[in-house]
């Protein structure tokens, strides 16, 4: 028998030695890394801060937000994909993540495989955007427009490669017609060329052009997403304006390299969950034109690859060159 108690003991040993790594936790020794890809004051960073110091309180673990802007985001991507597997580095990608793994050269990590997904925090808006005096003040008109002088309109973006351009090229191939792209460099430049009625159309997030619709110099002809905004109720989505199957979502998504720990993805997981669900963190997603939505890790995973590919079939179908 004390053989017996003996034995148990060291099989006992043995399996919580085994377990203890898969569920390990951070030391408080350092704080959590929240990379993003693009400049402060843009969405991605936005939404990333506001959910950052309540993460940090319910992980008991300080998440510090840094920027590393440039190359479309993979600069602070790639940063991530190479980091050390231990929880400290993470970080908060948006759709331009699955954009530039098919509009950018010489990307130097997989979009997908790199990276382990921890849920989506929030979704936003793409939208098409005209001058208030522009001929259509819908898609269907739109669309009229294009069909009677097929390469006479134009369509501007923040740049080429961008979300906003793919976006806007799924468009013309999804309502079959021929329109010129203008690239601009940024959201300033889009919206001043939008306002002089440089350009006929734009495709932009919504919180880049909410002022101008709320001031009704800049008119909304469509939503992109799958569903209406609820800031802007009356404006229909692309695919109920007679462009079925257009959707063109905004998302933002919090991540950790490939072959972290599951249990501090599942942690941080659990965590975004309560995080999400407090009114003040919705209401500030809201005000920044953003609706908080938490997904599992395997969800987020799944869209990951699945916009990949939907982005490559858009690109090769436009004849579009990574940039």
């Amino acid at each position: 028998m004390q053989r017996s108690f003996v034995a148990a003991a060291l099989a006992a040993a043995f399996i919580g030695a085994t377990v203890a790594p898969a569920a390990a936790q951070w030391p408080n020794d350092r704080p959590i890394r929240l990379i993003v890809g693009f400049g402060a004051g843009g969405g991605t960073d936005i939404v990333a801060r506001i959910v950052a110091q309540p993460l940090s309180e319910l992980l008991k673990q300080s998440v510090v937000v840094e920027n590393k802007p440039g190359a479309g985001g993979s600069i602070a991507s790639g940063e991530v994909a190479r980091a050390a597997k231990d929880g400290y580095t993470a970080t908060m990608i948006s759709t331009g993540h699955t954009v530039g793994a098919a509009m950018l050269k010489n990307v130097p990590y997989d979009a997908v495989k790199d990276f382990a997904p921890v849920g989506l925090v929030a979704n936003s808006a793409f939208v098409i955007v005209a001058n208030k005096d522009f001929a259509a003040n819908d898609i269907k008109g739109l669309v009229a427009l294009a069909k009677a002088s097929p390469g006479k309109l134009n369509f501007a973006s923040v740049g080429i490669g961008s979300t906003q351009h793919i976006a806007g090229e799924l468009l013309v191939q999804s309502a079959g017609i021929e329109v010129k792209h203008i690239p601009y460099r940024g959201s300033p430049a889009l919206v001043a060329a939008l306002l002089a009625g440089q350009v006929d159309y734009g495709v932009e997030t919504f919180q880049a052009v909410q002022g101008q619709v709320q001031g009704g110099t800049l008119k909304l002809l469509a939503v992109g997403g799958a569903t209406r905004l609820a800031a802007v109720p009356n404006v229909p989505t692309v695919a109920e304006s007679g462009v079925p199957g257009y959707v063109v979502s905004g998302w933002y998504g919090f991540a950790y390299p490939a072959g972290t720990p599951q249990a501090i993805v599942d942690k941080t997981n659990a965590a975004l969950k309560t995080v999400l669900a407090q009114p003040d963190v919705r209401d500030r997603l809201s005000n920044a034109g953003a609706t908080a939505s938490i997904s599992t890790p395997a969800e987020f995973g799944t869209l990951l690859a699945e916009e990949v590919a939907k982005w490559k079939a858009v690109r090769d179908k436009a004849g579009l060159e990574p940039q």
